[in-house]
């Protein structure tokens, strides 16, 4: 994308979408276990065929499906054949969950190809859903466990306190306990099938390997190993998005996600090691959590911050509006059901599940309630539960209440505490690093996918600080973000007041959730009344009236003389330094994503020809001399094979080929890291 393709691409966003009744249809998610086993009931010879007859079916047109008695709400059906009519019908929750909900007409049924390949098609089920909206009763006041080991996985950065109020340093970590033999087992049999897609690679990877997948992974709930379960699904996802050439698919998704799931699986393997973080196997970081509870929160005034729409790769769609409590704690309430972008559009303005308010989600992004009552998770989820009540109040601007706090604080010190995070810690359990910061920028200009900017100083109100990447925080073209910052992009000299969400993978990046006016200048934005002073961009679609003009707009103060002036230098490339994309490690990454996309004969095939060799050369002359180890010791892993005791080559070692590439992705990762903290302390 170059750097006019974010006015390009606000073409698609800017014209409201229409859908007709047909094109409401969609596949039901399926439960991994419901699909796990219709594989493994085919035959040998029906399994070479799977995974040409999922992408044939993947292309036929949904039907209703016929009158299937009470309960049928949401039923599709897929004409297969002459003789083969597949009929989904999920159950309450949306998903098909159980075998006899997924029926084939074919005499072969249920053991049959079009079954099966129909629910290859579907996408697969969430099985970590939210517990019913009552909370369990109190803790006695004598027994402090439930807070403690809330507060002990989800700890708050310094000067924050946590969701539940704990202070971290007066909680007692857990004593690390010794994975369970079912724990062990599960692992072992999650790491092999992991092991093999590894080795297979994408185009390998087909419904069969997935299948072995998912079959693991139910496993692994059943033995209580939620993240490593979590890990599994994503990987599984990734394979299909890469297979089936999704366009939101990125391979370094599905790197991270089986990164994810080999290390998780280690690490129970390898027993106990430590209370909290990757160093500890059965620990509850490491376990995971099966459920989202929810304990008492007491009485809390909130005020609305903004609205974020949600899109999930496993079908589901709806908001998240996002709310700050009288001390700065981040909530959250959510509505988040089944369905596509249409849902996430729609639940813009659904009405609020708390307490009976009578809000929407609209209103109370704009607004603050108070509530008595509440029920809170661990990441900040607000819970509905029938003893919660809430009544609306008058809400500030962003320019006063304790959101004003947020433009406050410099913007390098709300990022460095949101990057302390550990990079390999559980993905789901990363709430901190979710908050948003708040920060006043003047923008310079589109370059390549993002808008270039920089901070706003408080005192003088001039430009400093490190250059910062604006990126559309979704790019689904059916929502308004990309298109928003395209708009905002056209006016260089703009001042706008943004909440954003840092991007850990990324040099100086945030993820624009919402803007406003800066106080006390004519170069920011002319936002409705109704709009109450915030915009959300998710939702919002600016106008160009609304935008002062160009020569209002004057040209912002000259960047430092390392950094050449924006207009001077070419769009399609950044105008200062980016220590992340200048460092050799696209060195190493080249050699770990090579290993996910062509699998392990094309690393074999990076060792013979010698291009690994040349990495790990390069690597050593830049002193990243642990990379061009790693990278050296995986080509060689690769190419490496067992003998038995006549000597004879054996099959391929892809347990110790896994461990390789693991501790390759592994040290990658930690050290993209801290490259991306280093671009947000640079001048």
């Amino acid at each position: 994308m170059t750097g006019d393709a974010l006015t390009t691409a606000a073409a698609t966003t800017a014209a409201p979408a229409t859908t007709t009744a047909a094109e409401d249809l969609r596949l039901p998610p399926v439960a991994p276990e419901v699909l796990a086993a219709a594989v493994e009931a085919l035959t040998t010879r029906l399994r070479k065929r799977l995974d040409d007859a999922v992408e044939q079916y993947a292309a036929l047109p949904l039907h209703p499906a016929p009158d299937q008695g009470a309960g049928a709400a949401g039923a599709v059906a897929v004409r297969c054949g002459e003789d083969a009519l597949v009929t989904l019908t999920p159950g309450p929750g949306g998903a098909v969950t159980e075998a006899d909900q997924a029926r084939c007409s074919c005499l072969l049924a249920p053991r049959c190809l079009h079954r099966t390949a129909v629910l290859g098609c579907c996408p697969l089920a969430d099985p970590l859903a939210d517990p019913p909206a009552d909370p369990p009763a109190d803790p006695p006041a004598a027994s402090p466990a439930p807070e403690a080991r809330a507060a002990s996985e989800h700890p708050a950065p310094a000067g924050e306190s946590t969701p539940l109020a704990v202070t971290p340093s007066a909680v007692t970590p857990p004593a690390p306990a010794e994975p369970t033999p079912a724990q062990r087992g599960a692992a072992e049999v999650l790491w092999t099938a992991a092991a093999a897609v590894l080795a297979a690679g994408v185009p390998a990877a087909g419904a069969v390997p997935q299948a072995e997948l998912l079959r693991a992974a139910h496993t692994a709930r059943l033995a209580e190993l939620y993240r490593a379960e979590a890990a599994a699904l994503r990987v599984v996802r990734g394979l299909r998005g890469a297979r089936a050439g999704h366009r939101g698919h990125r391979t370094a998704d599905l790197a991270a996600a089986l990164r994810e799931l080999l290390l998780t699986t280690a690490l129970v393997r390898s027993g106990p090691a430590g209370p909290a973080g990757p160093g500890s196997a059965a620990g509850p970081a490491v376990l995971g959590s099966a459920r989202r509870t929810y304990r008492p929160g007491g009485a809390l005034r909130v005020f609305g911050a903004c609205r974020e729409p949600v899109l999930t790769a496993t079908g589901y769609g709806g908001v998240v509006t996002h709310l700050v409590t009288e001390d700065g704690r981040w909530l959250s309430v959510a509505d988040v059901k089944p369905g596509g972008a249409a849902r996430a559009r729609g639940a813009a303005a659904a009405p609020l599940a708390l307490g009976a308010v009578g809000l929407d989600h609209a209103q109370l992004s704009r607004g603050a309630l108070l509530i008595s009552g509440a029920t809170l998770s661990a990441d900040g989820r607000l819970g509905a539960g029938r003893g919660v009540r809430a009544t609306p109040v008058a809400a500030p601007a962003w320019s006063e209440g304790p959101v004003a706090a947020l433009f406050a604080r410099p913007l390098a010190a709300a990022v460095a505490e949101r990057l302390a995070e550990d990079p390999l810690g559980d993905p789901e359990q990363t709430e901190p690093l979710r908050r948003p910061v708040g920060c006043d920028l003047v923008l310079l200009g589109a370059a390549g996918d993002a808008v270039l900017a920089r901070e706003l100083d408080p005192a003088t109100g001039a430009p400093h600080g490190p250059l910062v990447r604006l990126v559309a925080a979704n790019g689904h073209p059916e929502l308004a973000h990309t298109a928003n910052l395209a708009r905002l992009a056209g006016r260089p000299g703009l001042r706008v007041r943004v909440l954003a969400r840092v991007d850990p993978d990324r040099a100086a990046t945030l993820r624009p959730l919402a803007v406003a006016p800066v106080p006390g200048t004519e170069a920011t934005l002319t936002l409705p009344p109704h709009w109450q002073g915030r915009a959300d961009l998710g939702y919002d679609l600016l106008q160009g009236a609304q935008l002062p003009s160009a020569e209002v707009c004057e040209a912002p103060a000259t960047p430092p003389a390392s950094t050449p002036p924006a207009s001077a230098q070419p769009a399609s490339t950044p105008p200062a330094s980016d220590p992340l994309a200048d460092s050799p490690l696209w060195r190493v990454r080249r050699q770990v994503e090579l290993a996910i996309t062509g699998g392990r004969r094309a690393v074999i095939e990076s060792a013979r020809n010698g291009s690994a060799a040349t990495d790990a050369a390069a690597l050593r002359r830049t002193g990243f001399r642990t990379a061009a180890d790693l990278t050296t010791v995986l080509a060689a892993a690769a190419d490496r094979r067992r003998r038995d005791v006549f000597g004879r080559l054996g099959d391929p070692d892809d347990d110790h080929y896994a461990q390789t590439w693991l501790a390759a992705a592994l040290h990658l990762t930690a050290a993209e890291r801290e490259l991306v903290r280093a671009t947000w302390q640079s001048a």
